[in-house]
């Protein structure tokens, strides 16, 4: 399914609003909620998850999860059910907001170390079923932290990380009967050679997905430059650039000058984001207000947008 912002001829990618209801939900409360102290009516968030093709039944489903999650509590029993944020999503959503938007907004400062990781596991025939499953988690625990693999088992992140990568280790391996490991700093004698560091990286994919994102999104920017976009369409066009910008802040390894291509696109694409992200703000939060009043009287004195700035604020 695919969302037209009609005034502007612009085609979004349905898929770019975000892959669940959960995540959709978890995007607009952090874009424009900023206290727990809001009532905020199940009706409510059913109105606005409407406004992304998403059923009643799924958006409901989603608000369950997040109360699950802890993200969100009922502020009292019985019908209609009340919600509120908890001050731990409200500080979850200000940093991952700070990192989106400041990300990208100069350079790495570098001091040429690198965290590396080393591990090794038992090779014993009992413990070898056991060592696919636990390579399996180091993997995944050390991609999430933003390392990558340089060797089979040697694993680097730029900057120190130390004590992140120590814990994430001991966790998944525990003690040295399963396996030994290490964390260290490094430097590297060349670090841009078909030896170094840099070589771990899809410096060429990301330089693609970058090129993409400006390619997509082009089109909306000219709308936006025109004042062609409406208060629906914004609202839908902002989640969107915003759920596809926000993997790049995620994903890239943020590398230190020196070691990217020439004409790297990130600026580009971070500086298109940003128009787009800041223009529409006022118009979705407007819409975001109409689409909730019937069902929360007080809406607008508690919904408002963040924006991007030196320290990214809601406004």
């Amino acid at each position: 399914m695919r969302a037209r912002v009609r005034a502007g001829e612009v085609d979004l990618p349905r898929s770019q609003v975000g892959p669940n209801p959960q995540h959709l939900l978890t995007t607009i409360l952090g874009e424009y909620l900023d206290s727990s102290e809001a009532d905020l009516p199940s009706a409510a968030v059913v109105a606005v998850l409407r406004e992304f093709d998403i059923t009643e039944a799924s958006a409901r489903a989603a608000l369950s999860r997040l109360t699950r999650r802890g993200l969100v509590a009922a502020r009292r029993p019985g019908r209609p059910t009340v919600y509120h944020l908890t001050p731990q999503a409200i500080a979850m959503h200000r940093s991952r907001m700070n990192q989106f938007l400041t990300f990208g907004a100069r350079p790495r400062a570098w001091s040429g170390d690198w965290t590396v990781v080393t591990f090794s596991l038992a090779e014993s025939h009992q413990a070898r079923q056991a060592g696919q499953a636990q390579r399996h988690d180091i993997r995944r625990t050390l991609g999430a932290l933003g390392f990558v693999r340089l060797y089979d088992s040697m694993w680097i992140k730029p900057g120190r990380d130390l004590a992140d990568a120590a814990r994430a280790m001991r966790e998944v391996l525990g003690d040295a009967a399963q396996g030994r490991w290490s964390v260290m700093s490094a430097r590297f004698h060349e670090e841009d050679g078909p030896h170094g560091p840099a070589a771990a990286y899809d410096l060429a994919g990301l330089a693609e997905a970058y090129t993409d994102f400006i390619d997509r999104y082009s089109p909306l920017l000219a709308s936006v430059r025109g004042r062609t976009i409406g208060g629906a369409e914004a609202l839908i066009a902002r989640t969107s650039v915003m759920d596809s910008w926000r993997v790049f802040a995620v994903t890239d390894p943020d590398l230190p000058e020196h070691l990217l291509p020439a004409r790297w696109p990130r600026r580009a694409a971070r500086e298109l984001f940003l128009e787009i992200h800041t223009a529409l703000g006022p118009l979705a939060e407007a819409r975001l207000i109409e689409i909730v009043a019937p069902f929360w009287p007080d809406a607008a004195a508690w919904i408002t947008h963040f924006q991007a700035g030196d320290d990214a604020t809601f406004d």
